[in-house]
């Protein structure tokens, strides 16, 4: 049976950068939490809380010592609430993220009503709303076209979830215009979303099965398994190889690999090996 590997897979520029910065905090010791799950994979959560880092769900959980912010942001005012407490503050922010806070900022600031395209709720989004808020927007959240209020009116403008599809973007912004809008778009979409969603979509072409590695509460990860299981009918998504049986692989010629941003190679590499042995 041949394994095929998406080109573009795993842990992203972000995800890397928070993960070696958490670890070389872990490293030099002391009291450390993460505000919330530092990415989106248990396992990795976990090997952190075993070194040392635990999970705090919020500033006042945090008494001392070093907080790591998660790759996905945190809003201005949980920020300032950092500070305030006088804790070492280690921010992991994606870098990515970062930008498209910025951008939510800057619409607002400059009068626009903001759209955020993703999903209510996450951490990202939430974070986005606050930056433009506290710039004196007003906000709407929509996950998708149907999602869009009617009455709207200019200037308005758009951000977008890192880890959105681009269709979703073009949709919402589509609907906008039905209503003779003309909005100020900032595309936020993160590029290694993009290459992991299109060479995860190129492998499930051409396979009779494909097994999509992250965690389930990773937006990027279970899109890319959406993305997936549209193109290969026996598309498994897994947090680990250990999620896996021998028979859900039966008269499989060809199988394909991808995982999501929040994935460390290790984890692709075992669900690799689990497979290269049937």
């Amino acid at each position: 049976m041949q394994v095929i590997q998406a080109k573009h897979a795993g842990a992203c520029y972000g995800v890397q950068r928070a993960l070696d910065m958490a670890m070389a905090v872990v490293e030099r010791g002391g009291e450390v939490a993460t505000l919330g799950p530092l990415i989106h994979n248990p396992k990795v959560v976990a090997d952190l809380e075993a070194r040392g880092a635990r999970v705090a769900e919020a500033p006042a959980d945090i008494h001392g010592g070093t907080v790591i912010i998660r790759s996905h942001g945190v809003t201005p005012e949980v920020r300032a609430e950092l500070e305030e407490r006088g804790l070492d503050i280690v921010d992991a922010t994606c870098p990515h993220v970062a930008r498209a806070q910025a951008a939510a900022a800057e619409i607002a600031g400059a009068g626009c009503r903001v759209m955020v395209v993703g999903e209510a709720g996450h951490p990202e989004v939430e974070g986005l709303t606050a930056c433009a808020q506290a710039a004196g927007g007003k906000v709407d959240v929509v996950a998708a076209p149907a999602d869009v209020p009617e009455g709207l009116y200019d200037p308005i403008g758009v951000v977008v979830q890192t880890t959105q599809v681009r269709d979703n973007l073009d949709a919402v912004v589509a609907a906008l215009e039905e209503q003779g809008l003309s909005p100020i778009v900032k595309n936020t979409i993160c590029s290694a979303t993009s290459q992991r969603q299109r060479t995860a979509a190129d492998v499930a072409d051409r396979v009779d099965a494909m097994v999509v590695i992250g965690g389930r509460n990773s937006s990027n990860t279970t899109r890319l398994a959406e993305i997936c299981a549209e193109r290969c009918a026996r598309t498994f998504h897994v947090e680990s190889a250990g999620e896996l049986a021998p028979e859900q692989f039966a008269g499989c010629a060809a199988v394909g690999v991808t995982a999501g941003a929040s994935t460390p190679e290790d984890q692709i590499q075992a669900v690799v090996a689990f497979l290269e042995e049937l």
